[in-house]
């Protein structure tokens, strides 16, 4: 039964609306999203299939980020952005991904300028998470009607705005909330759902780069 966004599935457990009917959504929900991370490789993967994923629906990148993995070398920074005009022909041949020249492009300029980013902060996550807002930034209920009204937010649009500025492409302020939901620096799972505590739980567990041990 749906109750503000919350469904019960099948297995007791009470998840976001969005995921639920799916089993490989609703084990995505549960295992990654909103989850944090600090592994440049994952960070990576990540920001690539946001930017494949505009346009589209999530669920549909989903089902083909094992074709993305092969193809693009299982997100390696490196070898990514070594691929060259024979590699797009190539990935736009792949039926297993999305065939977009221009998203495909950009990952591997987004590769290029990853390693940029890599020799100037010293990884992708000690860039990335200097744009997790803080707890009084954030909303103090999370409903449907709240996490639907969080498409972009003040950290979405500046992170947005330093990736371009440093050569950055698909990394619009909505693609930038979805990726910050999808990799911990923000927790949109709903009030009451089965996976908001352990999301919570592990964010005071991990360490983002350069953040002070809490007391």
């Amino acid at each position: 039964m749906e109750d503000d966004g919350l469904m019960r599935c099948g297995d007791g457990v009470m998840r976001c609306w969005w995921c639920v009917g799916d089993a490989l959504y609703e084990h995505y929900h549960d295992t990654e999203w909103g989850r944090p991370s600090g592994d440049d490789r994952y960070l990576f993967e990540k920001v690539c299939l946001e930017g494949f994923q505009a346009g589209l629906s999530w669920i549909t990148i989903l089902r083909k980020r094992e074709n993305f993995r092969k193809a693009f070398r299982n997100f390696d920074i490196e070898q990514v952005a070594r691929f060259n005009t024979r590699s797009v022909e190539r990935l736009l041949k792949d039926a297993g991904i999305v065939r977009h020249r221009g998203k495909v492009e950009s990952a591997i300029n987004n590769a290029q300028r990853a390693i940029e980013m890599i020799e100037a902060f010293g990884s992708l996550a000690a860039f990335f998470w200097q744009f997790e807002p803080s707890k009084k930034e954030r909303p103090k209920q999370f409903t449907k009607d709240v996490v639907m009204k969080l498409v972009q937010t003040p950290e979405s649009v500046a992170l947005s705005k330093e990736l371009k500025r440093r050569g950055w492409s698909f990394v619009g302020p909505t693609t930038m909330y979805a990726l910050m939901q999808s990799v911990g620096l923000v927790n949109d799972h709903l009030d009451g759902c089965g996976v908001r505590k352990a999301a919570m739980r592990e964010r005071r567990e991990f360490r983002a780069p350069g953040e002070r041990p809490r007391k």
